[in-house]
């Protein structure tokens, strides 16, 4: 299963004072399992970035500006998550701006399915704080990278924390007879798999022998 870690950052809190997307960042998730594939940009959001947003992002004016407008990134940011579930922490904010840079081009809203990190933490941790800060250090997650918030980073941390909160600790195994080495997933991201090794003639009949002889040992 397929889904996509999606952050993004923007000019402010709210489209409804015109505030537009400055950067989206996705990276791709095969049943947990980060993937090679990655979507990132910045975006000239064809407006000035408030000061507080500045303080989050610290992207300028000037940075900005020279960067691709959405309507120039929309199609490939589209097809990049085509059919896949989104997992975003606190949904309705991202969602809010990324329907509205849609709606600015007269296009549909997304459809995809989401995963609100922030609802399956608010409902397992009832009266805790549940911002991505506070559930890294809950899984003690380094977040020492984050000193400000992009979108990547975000993502990076984003994924391993939804595989804390789904309680999937370990990654799932592929069990495949056609190779004899173990991957793992590492800076390649490459899939995680374990060759299954099967006992020999010899040691089945050993096995058989030792099971007669414990059979009469306990029975007879």
């Amino acid at each position: 299963m397929k889904e996509i870690v999606l952050d993004t950052e923007t000019t402010g809190i709210s489209v409804a004072e015109g505030h537009r997307i400055v950067e989206i960042g996705c990276i791709e998730l095969d049943n947990l399992i980060p993937t090679k594939k990655k979507f990132h940009c910045y975006i000239n959001p064809e407006r000035k970035v408030s000061e507080k947003a500045f303080e989050v992002h610290g992207y300028s004016d000037d940075f900005l500006s020279k960067q691709k407008k959405f309507k120039e990134i929309v199609q490939d940011f589209l097809k990049f998550i085509d059919g896949k579930k989104l997992v975003i922490h606190n949904a309705a904010f991202d969602l809010a701006h990324i329907n509205n840079e849609l709606k600015i081009l007269g296009m549909d809203k997304i459809k995809n399915q989401i995963i609100d990190t922030l609802s399956i933490a608010r409902d397992k941790f009832p009266g805790s704080s549940i911002s991505l800060d506070a559930l890294c250090k809950r899984y003690r997650i380094d977040n020492s990278k984050r000193v400000q918030h992009t979108a990547l980073i975000d993502c990076e941390l984003l994924s391993k924390v939804y595989i804390n909160l789904t309680d999937q600790k370990e990654p799932t195994l592929d069990f495949k007879k056609d190779d004899d080495k173990l991957k793992v997933v590492g800076d390649d991201n490459i899939s995680y798999f374990k060759k299954i090794v099967e006992p020999s003639q010899e040691e089945l009949r050993n096995h058989r022998e030792f099971l007669k002889k414990d059979l009469k040992k306990n029975f007879f």
